[in-house]
């Protein structure tokens, strides 16, 4: 009976791409500032593409096998992009001004990175499993790509969902994986994601404490007091 019941904690493909969802919203939102949503309502499909104008994908290999691709409309990408690095302090007037640009790739392919990155860091604490990442590829287009990859899918699925800025413009997410379930076998808490302020907090006052000189024993020269330990007395 106990089996039973356990058996019944199933992650699915739809679990695995809220996760996904979830990791493009939190980066994406904290990156620019403001808020980043999803539909409520996913698309499977049968095959993934890459679509104007600006086109990203992903693979990830591991405890289990995928591709994530993102399709950006100009106005997706360029709003991104100059949120991004206006909230990091950069002037207006030295952003780039075309989503053909160089740089609005770049940035995009460096969010992308992030989102996977934060993906796979919460795969590993819930799911206790691990996969790893190719680095993000951006290409930007004029017409429609089927990406036909060699993703080592044997059963694949595929969803598609339809993002939204805070300007309201458009982007989609994209995920071929493998058709999986994970079934909890015995319960356990997942492990808390990091907290990178209480980390650096942590590592200074570690330093801080290690750096501090320490007191001499009855008010005494600290050579004196050492060189006496050393003689044994």
């Amino acid at each position: 009976m106990n089996a039973v019941q356990r058996s019944e904690v199933v992650f699915n493909t739809e679990d695995l791409l809220t996760s996904l969802c979830n990791s493009v919203t939190k980066v994406l939102g904290v990156a620019t500032s403001s808020p980043i949503s999803y539909s409520g309502m996913v698309q499977r499909i049968h095959k993934t593409c890459l679509k104007p104008d600006i086109g990203c994908f992903v693979l990830f290999d591991g405890g289990f096998s995928g591709l994530v691709i993102l399709n950006f409309s100009a106005q997706a990408a360029m709003e991104i992009y100059h949120s991004y690095l206006l909230s990091m302090g950069m002037a207006r007037a030295d952003l780039a001004s075309s989503h053909t640009s160089d740089e609005v790739s770049n940035v995009m392919g460096e969010l992308m990175n992030q989102v996977l990155g934060d993906f796979t860091s919460k795969v590993q604490r819930e799911l206790h499993t691990y996969i790893s990442q190719s680095q993000p590829k951006m290409l930007v287009l004029s017409k429609q790509v089927v990406l036909s990859v060699d993703a080592h899918l044997d059963q694949p699925e595929a969803r598609r969902v339809t993002f939204y800025t805070s300007k309201n413009n458009i982007f989609y997410l994209e995920l071929a994986t493998d058709r999986t379930e994970f079934v909890r076998l015995y319960d356990f808490v997942p492990q808390e994601a990091p907290n990178p302020d209480e980390l650096m907090e942590q590592a200074t006052a570690q330093h801080a404490t290690a750096s501090a000189p320490q007191p001499t024993k009855g008010g005494g020269d600290s050579a004196t007091d050492e060189l006496l330990r050393s003689l044994g007395m």
